[in-house]
């Protein structure tokens, strides 16, 4: 490897670059990172992840949402809230991230480029600065290509990011709007739709698809929809949308979208989010042998090597499942990989955390997954009006759903909806690791009063289903 000017060259800086970087800087390689923004994070940590958590998180807060159930539904922490209150606790946490990552790429020694990447052949890379100044080009002995994704965009669409805009651009909103039309009803469009629909802000969800989120148990989102609907949010499923253009009015400019089925919408703000698209059209991938779909996703084998075999390809670029945290661990295996060092994860049993209000976490197989399988199963619930910690912090909405085998009474799914959802999945996670079974959740002792005694209560409610 010598003969090349890094043992590895990563190109991107979020999550999945990130930790491909440091664990081949941990094994002693020499590393540097590409970076086509003026900033390190990617979008997890400048326009997505983050900010968007935040936010959720600043919403929360000053909408007083929890709180609602103890002081009423007119409660708040601010009368009036700005999209500026919401923005300068989002772009705090991102400045400290930013700087976060930066500090632990410095100190494991990695270069860090703030320049445009692009192969030349599979073992040279041209670099063009972000700051104007000549390109340069490096060679490597591997290649690690982790630079996420761009917001699709339809081309008959004029984005203003005023009044059309995707979430890439909603970080620029000057003012909250009274009403919004989300396009698209994935994990983000559905994320946003209860962050504006908890504001105050009049909501309708438009998609094609009959059911939200399809991969989650539908008794978890049946509990959505209706918190949803609670919050005034007008659900438009199984619709196509044929235009959407910026209209003047007498009262200003507003959103015309028109339905395929002869409906039309007529709203202040539209989000358009009918999901991603792979940032590699400049990466000239031909160069190098590669190639992209027409979503600008690349192949993979499971060690998220390219056909190229010392190219590999992690995180969002790669597709599904598109999680910051898988894609975490998919560029600490492939350096593992890279440099003959042996790894292992539990590849079936990733958590899924979707940042909805309330949030929902699930691991593990659901009740339509088991059923289409022909696989025998119980369930036991918890809810968390009954849990002591529920009422302290005024969710009564909350549940924990467990799915196990009636004979070996093994784990064999966990879904939650509610506050800390995503922390709480990681109980089910680790005893589904083990191959534990629901008795061992009968038998250990919980922290009162927390949310974590749902697994007691849950795993007692299945036993007594059994009878």
């Amino acid at each position: 490897m010598s003969s090349y000017d890094y043992d590895l060259v990563v190109i991107g800086s979020g999550p999945a670059g990130q930790r491909a970087a440091v664990q081949a800087a941990k094994l002693g390689k020499r590393v540097l990172i590409a970076e086509r923004q003026a900033v390190v994070g990617g979008v997890c940590l400048n326009t997505g992840t983050i900010p968007s958590k935040t936010l959720r998180a600043a919403t929360m807060h000053l909408s007083g949402y929890h709180e609602r159930s103890i002081y009423g539904s007119s409660y708040k922490v601010k009368e009036d809230i700005t999209m500026a209150d919401l923005l300068s606790r989002a772009n705090h946490v991102r400045q400290l991230g930013v700087d976060v990552a930066r500090h632990q790429m410095q100190r494991n020694g990695i270069k860090i480029i703030e320049a445009a990447a692009a192969f030349v052949d599979p073992h040279k890379i041209q670099l063009t600065p972000v700051n104007g100044s000549a390109p340069t080009e490096v060679t490597a002995a591997n290649v690690a290509i982790a630079v996420g994704t761009v917001t699709t965009r339809d081309p008959n669409i004029a984005f203003d990011g005023e009044h059309i805009f995707t979430s890439d651009d909603i970080l620029e909103l000057d003012t909250l709007p009274k009403s919004l039309t989300v396009i698209g009803a994935g994990v983000i469009g559905i994320e946003y739709a209860t962050i504006f629909a908890t504001l105050g802000v009049r909501v309708t969800v438009v998609d094609k698809r009959t059911q939200l989120l399809p991969f989650v148990d539908e008794e978890i989102i049946d509990t959505l929809v209706h918190l949803m609907r609670q919050e005034r949010v007008t659900m438009r499923l199984g619709e196509g949308v044929s235009a959407v253009e910026v209209v003047d009015g007498d009262q200003g400019s507003k959103v015309h979208i028109a339905l395929e089925s002869g409906k039309h919408i007529n709203t202040e703000t539209a989000l358009y989010s009918i999901g991603r698209t792979g940032a590699t059209e400049t990466l000239n991938l031909s160069a190098a042998g590669l190639s992209a779909d027409d979503r600008g996703r690349i192949t993979v084998d499971e060690h998220y090597q390219t056909e190229v075999p010392h190219i590999y390809a992690v995180g969002d670029v790669i597709g599904f499942p598109s999680l910051a945290s898988t894609s975490m661990e998919q560029g600490r295996l492939a350096a593992c990989h890279a440099f003959g060092v042996d790894a292992h994860s539990f590849p079936d049993l990733l958590p899924y955390g979707i940042y909805t209000i309330p949030e929902i976490s699930i691991v593990g197989r659901n009740e339509q997954e088991l059923t289409d399988a022909g696989i025998s199963y119980e369930v036991g619930h918890a809810s968390y009006r009954e849990i002591a910690r529920g009422q302290i912090v005024g969710d009564q909405a909350g549940l924990l759903k467990l799915i196990f085998d009636p004979d070996t009474r093994k784990l064999l799914g966990v879904h939650i909806i509610g506050d800390g959802a995503c922390e709480l999945i990681h109980i089910g996670q680790a005893v589904m690791s083990l191959g534990g079974t629901i008795d061992y959740l009968i038998d250990t002792v919980f922290n009162y009063p927390t949310f974590a005694e749902c697994y007691k209560t849950a795993a007692f409610d299945g036993i007594n289903r059994l009878g």
